[in-house]
């Protein structure tokens, strides 16, 4: 470790604290405030952070930050290990088993806390997953790959095509299945490219996240990838898939059908949510069970010949619309080029009549113009209020009961494959990967 992160992050009068005792980063340090004792490893400050608060890691794994004031004893007590993160080596394959792939692009499953700053970054391959699971010994034959590694928001369209393709070169060469740790803030994106992407499949394609580190004792990542690899070798369906958490408990992961899954919130460990649809199926990780939930699924078949269509057209906007909107956005989007743009709009499918004369204009400009919802549940019907039908009239179409953010990457994708608008217009309105439900079912309603 260098001088300048001997203390990185620590600035102003607990650095000069600090100094005062010879302390560095990785070693144990006592702090006594208020008569409580906290003891634990030194470790860096986020370099946005401020000059006041010392921060340990405690020996139950948790990380503390204490406030420095003028009564604070801060003590050095020891030279620890410099916090560190070394997997252990892979478990032992076991012949027999079905052969999978875990393929890895970073995300929270593949991050640990960095300790320079105190954040969380990709820094976990494939492998060092596999062998901090050695459960997955268990289940299958598992090849482990990293394609990439970074935090899902750094996902593009030109790394969909990558994860279409890196999966169809492992399908073709014969596994039972596929799984891609991926973060989960766009992972549904994710897997709704795949699902148009990766056509005709024989066998699963199973998206898997965590909402906490691996190096966190409180990790879902663990879990998740269990039930994420034994969907890939088992599971009776050939559909790509969200493997998650489907309460607060680890006993049982949902899997999530890729064009009708949504993250529902920022950090519990069951986020995700199908959407005017049940889940494809779930799985008790006790006993292995795999149950499917609806008879609507493609059913895993070696036989079936994968169809790998992975272009995108990054000429698309998806758009909210609110009230008192500036209808120049859509007029920019039509001026920069843009050959598509997903309105999502209010209720049974809306938009202010103020944005009429700028959605006219880019019709006739030749960019396809959809409309989703914002509402959660249920389904477009633009038939209702003369406002919808006005709209239907200029040439908008509408996308049913499709989630905005799939409709988005249906419409990259579809104008991936042709540039003839009529043609496309037909490929949007079609169900391809199951992102149109057939009917609303009240009972699903809520989630």
């Amino acid at each position: 470790m260098n001088a300048k992160d001997e203390l990185a992050g620590y600035r102003g009068k607990v650095l000069d604290s600090l100094k005062r005792i010879n302390a560095k980063v990785g070693d144990l340090v006592r702090v006594i405030k208020n008569g409580k004792v906290f003891e634990g490893i030194l470790i860096p400050r986020s370099e946005y952070g401020d000059d006041e608060h010392v921060v340990l890691k405690l020996k139950n794994g948790y990380n503390v930050g204490i406030r420095v004031t003028s009564t604070t004893q801060i003590e050095r007590i020891g030279e620890g290990a410099k916090p560190a993160f070394t997997p252990p080596l892979p478990p032992k394959q076991q012949e027999g088993l079905p052969r999978t792939v875990i393929v890895s692009t970073g995300g929270t499953i593949a991050s640990r806390v960095d300790y320079r700053t105190g954040a969380v970054r990709p820094a976990l391959t494939a492998n060092d997953l596999y062998s901090v699971v050695p459960e997955l010994a268990e289940i299958a034959q598992i090849e482990a790959k990293i394609l990439f590694s970074l935090f899902s928001e750094n996902i593009t369209s030109k790394h969909w095509k990558q994860i279409a393709e890196e999966t169809a070169g492992y399908i073709q060469r014969g596994v039972e299945g596929v799984v891609i740790a991926h973060g989960t803030d766009t992972m549904g994106y994710t897997a709704a490219a795949l699902s148009f992407a990766l056509q005709n499949l024989p066998v699963p394609v199973i998206l898997v996240g965590s909402q906490r580190s691996a190096d966190r004792p409180s990790s879902d990542a663990a879990t998740n990838l269990i039930g994420a690899v034994k969907a890939a070798a088992y599971a009776p369906f050939a559909e790509v898939s969200v493997a998650m958490h489907a309460d607060f408990s680890d006993r049982t992961i949902l899997l999530h059908k890729g064009t009708k899954v949504r993250k529902c919130h920022t950090s519990r460990r069951d986020t995700f949510r199908s959407v005017n649809a049940e889940p494809l199926a779930k799985l008790e990780l006790e006993t292995g069970e795999i149950k499917m939930l609806t008879k609507e699924f493609n059913k895993r078949d070696h036989e079936r010949k994968l169809v790998l269509k992975p272009n995108f057209e990054d000429k698309v906007a998806l758009v909210k619309f609110y009230p008192g909107m500036d209808s120049g956005v859509i007029d920019w989007y039509v001026d920069s080029g843009f050959k598509g743009i997903v309105l999502e709009g209010t209720g049974l499918g809306h938009v202010g009549n103020f944005c009429f004369d700028a959605i006219r204009r880019a019709i006739r400009k030749d960019v396809i113009v959809a409309m989703t919802s914002q509402c959660i549940w249920g389904r477009v019907n633009m038939n209702v209020y003369y406002q919808g039908r006005d709209l239907l009239a200029m040439g908008v179409i509408p996308l049913e009961d499709m989630l905005p953010e799939t409709a988005l990457v249906k419409l990259m994708w579809v104008l991936g494959q042709t540039s003839n608008k009529d043609e496309a217009k037909t490929m949007l309105t079609n169900n391809i990967a199951g992102e149109f439900s057939s009917r609303t079912l009240p009972e699903i309603i809520g989630g």
